[in-house]
């Protein structure tokens, strides 16, 4: 019926079908129709190009499968795979990690090339082989202006930038390269040699303290910390609290103590007296003011000195001759006494030594046991590592919500002081400013010097 109704249509309604065609590229086109008014006029001007090209499409698939896709089953459609082929990974292409994916999606999805943000060996067009210090040497050479930073003409009569050919020197070339700890090969050196070569440096093999320290990064807030904290937890946390402030203020105190100690010192050794020990003073004698104090030398008198005679200096000779000879017998008998006890000795020697070693093993394990719960309160060179700071609020500052909560503590200072604790940076503390002396500016009076 479609056929015939087709054949019926006039070459007017064919000119303006095959005209006003929709057309594959661009926006849509409607039909050029000249009137739909009736139902003769509505079945002259039908366009049924549509419905043609449907029934096209189903013959198509009649031709290919033998019926239509609709009509077909799941199971005639569809098939699970589960060997898969042994070809297809040797056909695939290997996996390169200098391709993206982006980059293979838009080679897979486009023909045209993608833009690169960085420049590429086949975009860069061809330069000269000339590098940059050749051009420059030759231009020193021809004399010509050369450009410098920020594009200013270099001085040919400053030294280093004329005709002369001054290069970079080598400990600029090879700037970077070098690395003291980096294993190098072992050299076989010819005897006598040994000594003519410069000994090179070997990394020492020492363990790191951030190794062993366990302190997490951020450590998890104590319970009573909380704005809506337990009863027991808030009271353990405020006595932790005060015995940390106590201690600090005993430190405080004992600091005074010593500085006015040293103050008292100094002034005693200002206001001392010659000839007599420090901190002692001698009381003034009175006087009276009618009569006049007589001042008497006191003469001591000079003990004769007696010069020994032959007799006595040979009987003093003998005398420490005697002594000696007692003090080698004496300790000869020592020797000859301890020589029984050598297994003894020997016993008492070893127990000594392994308790030695066991002590030093302890020391050790102290230390490693300390370490690992982090540097904070020891000293390391100049400044002592800091501890957390508590903090806690009392029962009259709690807020019960969020809305009211107070934010305390700062997180950078945290972050800075668990990185000192766990050994990932020096402590230091801050250098503020100092203020200097302004200098003082006065005029000269030349008006007033006659010369």
């Amino acid at each position: 019926m479609a056929l015939t109704k087709t054949t019926k249509v006039s070459s007017t309604s064919k000119s303006s079908i095959k005209k006003n065609a929709a057309p594959g590229v661009g926006a849509p086109s409607q039909l050029a129709q000249s009137s739909r008014k009736g139902k003769k006029a509505w079945r002259k001007n039908i366009d049924i190009q549509p419905v043609e090209q449907g029934l096209e499409s189903l013959r198509s698939e009649e031709r290919v499968i033998g019926s239509t896709l609709q009509k077909q089953t799941d199971d005639q459609l569809f098939v699970v795979d589960t060997k898969g082929d042994d070809k297809v990974r040797k056909s695939l292409p290997r996996y390169s990690k200098a391709e993206l994916t982006s980059t293979k999606i838009l080679f897979q999805r486009s023909a045209i090339p993608a833009v690169f943000s960085r420049p590429t060996k086949d975009s860069i067009p061809s330069r000269s082989k000339v590098s940059r210090a050749d051009k420059e040497r030759l231009l020193r050479i021809a004399k010509r202006p050369r450009k410098g930073p920020f594009n200013a003409i270099m001085d040919h009569t400053e030294f280093g930038a004329g005709s002369a050919l001054i290069d970079v020197s080598a400990a600029v070339k090879h700037s970077g390269s070098y690395d003291p700890w980096t294993a190098e090969e072992v050299e076989e050196v010819a005897d006598g040699l040994e000594y003519t070569k410069k000994p090179k440096i070997k990394r020492p093999e020492l363990s790191h303290p951030r190794d062993i320290i366990e302190v997490p990064a951020v450590l998890e807030p104590h319970q009573g910390s909380s704005y809506n904290p337990p009863a027991a937890a808030h009271d353990e946390l405020i006595r932790e609290a005060c015995r940390l402030e106590r201690r600090r203020q005993d430190e405080a105190d004992q600091l005074a103590e010593v500085r006015r100690k040293v103050a008292s010192a100094r002034v005693l050794a200002t206001n001392a007296t010659e000839g007599l020990p420090l901190g002692m003073t001698l009381d003034e004698i009175p006087t009276d003011d009618g009569e006049p104090v007589a001042q008497h030398d006191a003469v001591v008198p000079k003990k004769p000195s007696t010069r020994k005679t032959k007799q006595q200096r040979a009987k003093a000779l003998r005398l420490r001759e005697e002594k000696r000879a007692l003090a080698e017998k004496a300790a000869r008998k020592k020797m000859l006494a301890t020589i029984t006890m050598v297994k003894s000795l020997r016993s008492t020697a070893e127990k000594v030594g392994q308790q030695q070693n066991q002590a030093r093993l302890a020391r050790q394990l102290a230390l490693k046991m300390k370490l690992r719960k982090g540097l904070a309160g020891q000293r390391l060179g100049k400044y002592k590592v800091p501890e957390n700071e508590i903090e806690v609020q009392i029962g009259e500052d709690l807020s019960e919500n969020l809305r009211t909560l107070k934010p305390e503590g700062n997180l950078f200072r945290d972050r800075f002081r668990s990185m000192q604790q766990r050994a990932l940076i020096e402590p230091r503390v801050p250098i503020l400013p100092t203020k200097r002396a302004k200098l003082k500016e006065f005029e000269k009076h030349a008006w007033k010097r006659f010369e």
